[in-house]
């Protein structure tokens, strides 16, 4: 998809293209830093002069996880308050130094502690890039551009399955880790060049002589970015529990919760479901691809729709069918018959979180956006560490197909949830940087 079909080509919209393709690249590395882990860890096992166990394995995943939490309940308030393009330089930065910490790790402690600090700036960057670039894409193209944005994860993940077996045979697991330095001087100059700071974050915050100066700089008229002039409006983690949200920050913050819970158990334990309840699917990492090029597709196909319909009706529906996709899994079927259902279950699955997250930053006025896209992925962030736990529970059970059910229900729950939240009254005031009505409905 060329940019060109993505935004208008206005000045507005070539600044769009700029912001989406840099935050991209970030997450890009984001992505592959966060996905090296799984990919190099039977080397890492392997390694008997490392003396690393599978016990310990898991709880240094499980740390990197808390990492995530962390940064990105962190972030979100600290973005709403020095901006968001300091926030995704500094965690491009320190997951970066936190790789090359990896590399050079001499036990596994050391190890853990560098994955720690990796975990926070993985998870601080993610939910400040989607506030970026949905402040700076026209309304009508916001879910597309997120849900465009949110593939660079999914490519990470591949790159980094691709890296790994490259290279770790012939060279080791620590060469993956400085490779995953590399950001600190290839993608982070770039972004510290070419990524503007938010333009509504300015004014709100009061900053007119920067806006106007960034408005100059870059061709754009200042009034598309100019947010309501709101009297006494609640700011910070105060504002999500404003009058009329209250509710709403609760039921989105449980269909996050449902929804990282079945993004990372699938992840994690599908393969292993499957196997044990008969299939042969060969090669788990065939496996991976599949269901990340299902949600490379998947993305695309969303944003379109979310465009149209808006992101939460669609989110709903992406919800409702991932958790039939996961279900149709516990019923043995022909071999392609099953790969068909595991490339849609892909298409569903990671774009349903996706547009968790647009319907979030749809619904929240844009000084409060980043806060509320922060801790709608952070307390979803306590689904992703249960996810795993409850599939491996489960196979340890040698219960298998009790999990397809599991993770079925979390869809259900996914759906009723974001189908719930919308905001109550009394409606907020218009922010053009959302659109002209006062109560989203997406």
């Amino acid at each position: 998809m060329s940019s060109r079909s993505l935004l208008p080509t206005a000045p507005a919209g070539r600044l769009a293209v700029r912001v989406v393709a840099l935050c991209w690249l970030a997450v890009l590395v984001d992505g592959l830093d966060l996905f090296v882990y799984g990919a190099v860890l039977p080397g890492l096992l392997a390694d008997d002069t490392f003396g690393l166990d599978a016990a310990t394995a898991g709880d240094i995943g499980s740390l990197t996880t808390f990492g995530m939490l962390l940064g990105a309940l962190s972030s979100g308030l600290l973005s709403d308050r020095i901006g968001r393009r300091p926030i995704i330089l500094v965690g491009v930065a320190l997951f970066s130094v936190a790789s090359a910490g990896c590399a050079l790790a001499p036990d596994a402690t050391a190890f853990g502690a560098a994955r720690f600090a990796a975990g926070l700036g993985l998870g601080g960057l993610l939910p400040t890039a989607i506030s970026m670039v949905m402040e700076f894409a026209p309304q009508s193209h916001r879910n597309i551009a997120v849900t465009v944005l949110m593939t660079a994860h999914q490519a990470g993940g591949a790159l980094a399955g691709s890296l790994a077996r490259g290279i770790v045979e012939a060279l080791g697991w620590r060469s993956v880790f400085w490779l995953g330095a590399l950001p600190l001087v290839l993608v982070l100059p770039l972004l510290a060049a070419l990524l503007p700071e938010s333009i509504t974050f300015q004014l709100a915050r009061g900053r007119r002589d920067r806006a106007d100066r960034a408005a100059a700089r870059y061709g754009v008229d200042l009034a598309d970015f100019t947010p309501a002039a709101v009297p006494d409006e609640r700011t910070g983690l105060r504002g999500l529990f404003a009058p009329g949200l209250r509710r709403t920050t609760l039921l989105f913050w449980t269909g996050s919760f449902a929804g990282l819970l079945l993004v990372y158990g699938v992840s994690t334990w599908l393969p292993t479901m499957m196997r044990g309840a008969g299939y042969d699917l060969g090669s788990a990492v065939g496996f991976l691809v599949v269901i990340n090029l299902g949600g490379i597709v998947g993305m695309l196909v969303a944003g379109r729709l979310a465009d149209r319909f808006g992101a939460r009706a669609v989110a709903v529906l992406w919800f409702a069918l991932t958790a039939v996709a996961v279900g149709l899994l516990a019923v043995r079927m022909p071999l392609p018959l099953t790969y068909t259902v595991v490339f849609v279950a892909g298409a569903w699955l990671f774009s349903a979180q996706t547009l968790v997250y647009a319907a979030v930053g749809a619904t929240y006025p844009a000084r409060n956006r980043a806060t509320a896209v922060g801790w709608v992925a952070g307390v979803g962030r306590l689904g992703a560490v249960a996810g795993p736990w409850v599939g491996g529970q489960l196979v340890a059970a040698d219960a298998s197909r009790w999990g397809f059910v599991v993770f079925a229900v979390a869809g259900v729950v996914g759906a009723v949830m974001v189908g719930l939240a919308r905001p109550g009254r009394p409606a907020r005031p218009v922010d053009p940087a959302e659109g002209s009505v006062s109560v989203p409905v997406h």
